[in-house]
């Protein structure tokens, strides 16, 4: 598959498709949680560097391919690809990052992700023009195909698991793999017959050579780099959170045992807005009104509006910046709240804030163990998650588990 090629572009090829992948999932995830008006900055600049990053790995591997050397590449055809790669990839980010990512909905978009970077692919073969005729092995054409498809699945997959850190990271491998296998699977099946040995279609129009080719890569290179250093810079979350008051005070509220998540009307948005915000009390609330009743349900910002979730459905709260990262067992959601206000809001006798960064749900606590100066914890959920607990927290987390004094030394196993 890769004989002839130079390792080192081959190489530079995949790193590319990573780093695009990477900034195009990252501003994917950005999606939810910000303003409607941002939404199509977001999903236009996602698909920009997913499309850049297939086209930019395709003519980097096409400049490590052992081509002749009077091979010219056609203007409009590949302008062509790289339009039609970013049309097809944007359609595939906006079923991901718009409503619930169903099945049918991830399956979908890595099918139109696939076809996305194989349309790019051969449209723009279809723009090399030498002294030679192509033929394609159709086995290889399919397979290459299904390539695409099958890890686009996979990094889709890794990146709804959770949308940051290390699934980000491994959705973005995976998608550069996607793009990378598919490449270089269909240039295995690519054979090139000189005129000499076969028909010879001439096409006429401007045309760039390979020297003209490696600068506009170089470039598109330097242009990716950039952005995925930009993409590794927390996201400030400017916007204004609207809600912000105890859910119990909405107008209509659902009981703990309604739905896991409901819209709020623009009616209960104002009421919710409009309400007084609850605030931890020092020394226990000696000396202070009572405390209002724990918020039964946490409002999250999702891409059509303000939801709520069921707070008996909550597994942990984490600090992002002046709002925070609700997990519900599944993922991640914002929340516009405080961390502090968080805690406020919260049950006490059913959440504990274990670090200064993370609240827990203690009922949903699996798994503890004693780590560095603090240790961990785990949560259930049909995907379980670790939240670290801090030394000077270890104490109540074990009184809140039940473990018992002389069972101390089971947390420094």
């Amino acid at each position: 598959m890769f004989e002839g090629h130079d390792p080192y572009l081959v190489a530079l090829s995949v790193v590319i498709a990573i780093l695009g992948g990477h900034t195009g999932f990252g501003l994917t995830a950005r999606i939810r949680g910000t303003p409607d008006a941002s939404h199509r900055v977001l999903l236009a600049g996602a698909a920009f560097f997913l499309a850049i990053g297939i086209w930019t790995m395709h003519f980097v591997g096409m400049l490590a391919a052992p081509l002749p050397a009077d091979t010219v590449y056609l203007v409009l055809p590949t302008i062509v690809s790289f339009l039609i790669c970013a049309l097809v990839v944007g359609i595939s980010v906006f079923l991901v990052s718009v409503g619930e990512p169903t099945f049918f909905r991830v399956v979908s978009s890595a099918v139109l992700l696939g076809v996305g970077i194989a349309s790019m692919h051969y449209v723009g073969m279809h723009g090399l023009s030498g002294n030679f005729a192509m033929t394609h092995d159709v086995t290889m054409v399919a397979l290459s195909v299904l390539i695409a498809i099958a890890t686009a699945y996979g990094g889709l997959r890794a990146f709804l698991a959770r949308q940051g850190g290390v699934q980000l990271a491994l959705s973005a491998v995976a998608y550069g793999f996607a793009v990378a296998g598919m490449h270089y699977t269909a240039m295995a099946g690519m054979h090139l017959v000189p005129s000499s040995q076969g028909a010879h279609h001439h096409v006429d129009g401007l045309a760039a050579s390979s020297q003209m080719l490696s600068l506009v890569v170089a470039l598109l290179c330097f242009v990716i780099a950039a952005g995925f250093l930009l993409s590794l810079v927390p996201d400030p979350r400017n916007k204004v959170a609207a809600t912000t008051a105890a859910v119990a005070a909405i107008p209509g509220a659902a009981a703990p045992e309604a739905a896991l998540v409901a819209t709020i009307s623009p009616a209960d948005s104002t009421a919710a807005s409009t309400s007084p915000r609850l605030r931890p009390t020092p020394l226990g609330g000696i000396g202070q009104p009572p405390r209002a009743a724990p918020a039964p349900r946490l409002p999250v910002e999702g891409a059509d509006g303000t939801h709520f979730i069921d707070t008996a459905d909550v597994r942990s709260v984490r600090a992002d910046a002046h709002y925070t990262k609700v997990h519900d067992g599944t993922r991640e959601r914002m929340c516009p709240w405080s961390i502090s206000e968080a805690e406020a809001q919260l049950d006490p006798g059913l959440f504990v804030r274990v670090h200064r960064s993370h609240i827990v749900a203690m009922a949903h606590v699996t798994f503890v163990r004693k780590e560095g100066d603090g240790a961990i914890v785990e949560l259930d959920g049909p995907s379980p998650h670790r939240v670290p607990v801090s030394r000077a927290r270890i104490a109540e987390v074990k009184a809140r588990l039940g473990l018992a004094r002389r069972h101390a030394s089971a947390l420094r196993h």
